[in-house]
């Protein structure tokens, strides 16, 4: 049986606290969600169909631009908060050759 790694990708996420509630919906925008801060959850529409995510569960925004939720223990085993100065740019990169003289 062949093997495989998750391919490295950065994502945008917000951890629904219920106190976040305006902070989520700007996050989703108009993606369709509902939002239910005294009831302790947010219902999406996700590519599999509806999904609840509970008080301290993360959104997570997809690479298709979908969103989704994420239960707080699989999202720290499986991401790790980036900087700004850490996300590839190829553009970067291609400033970073250009002012050493290296290609």
């Amino acid at each position: 049986m062949a093997k495989y790694r998750k391919k490295p990708v950065v994502v945008e996420a917000v951890k629904w606290t219920t106190d976040n509630f305006v902070e989520v919906d700007e996050f989703i925008g108009e993606y369709p969600h509902s939002t239910f801060p005294a009831m302790g959850f947010v219902e999406i529409e996700t590519l599999e169909g509806i999904m609840t995510a509970n008080k301290g569960d993360y959104i997570i925004k997809g690479v298709q631009g979908e969103f989704y939720p994420c239960k707080p223990d699989i999202f720290e085993k499986t991401y790790e908060e980036v900087k700004n100065s850490e996300i590839d740019s190829p553009y970067r990169e291609i400033r970073a050759a250009d002012f050493t003289g290296n290609d």
